[in-house]
């Protein structure tokens, strides 16, 4: 059985069990999370869809931590004209464990 979730503007396919490393919530560290966009599910050899969302359905995980990703360096500059900026960015993420799928 899985599931299609969305958040952080970004869509999950997850099963019971699956590690996921998210866009931050506010959540503290040990607490559990609901995700009630849940766009699919698969049950009984098939699979329902919503329109957009499934109704009634939530998937239920749990925050393992919170954390940054690696530092990737962002850097421009104009050939000529003595213009360069060099920037760096670490972007913030909830690592999530997925308990259970309610269909």
């Amino acid at each position: 059985m899985f599931a299609i979730i969305e958040t952080g503007g970004k869509q999950y396919k997850v099963q019971q069990g699956d590690v996921l490393y998210i866009e931050k919530l506010n959540v503290g560290e040990g607490e559990s999370v609901t995700f009630d966009r849940v766009l699919a599910v698969s049950k009984d050899g098939g699979l329902v869809t919503g329109s957009p969302m499934v109704a009634g359905a939530t998937v239920s995980g749990k925050i393992e931590k919170h954390g940054r990703g690696q530092k990737i360096v962002v850097y421009k500059y104009k050939p000529k004209k003595n213009y360069k900026r060099k920037q760096g960015h670490r972007q913030p993420y909830t690592k999530v464990t997925i308990e259970s799928i309610q269909a």
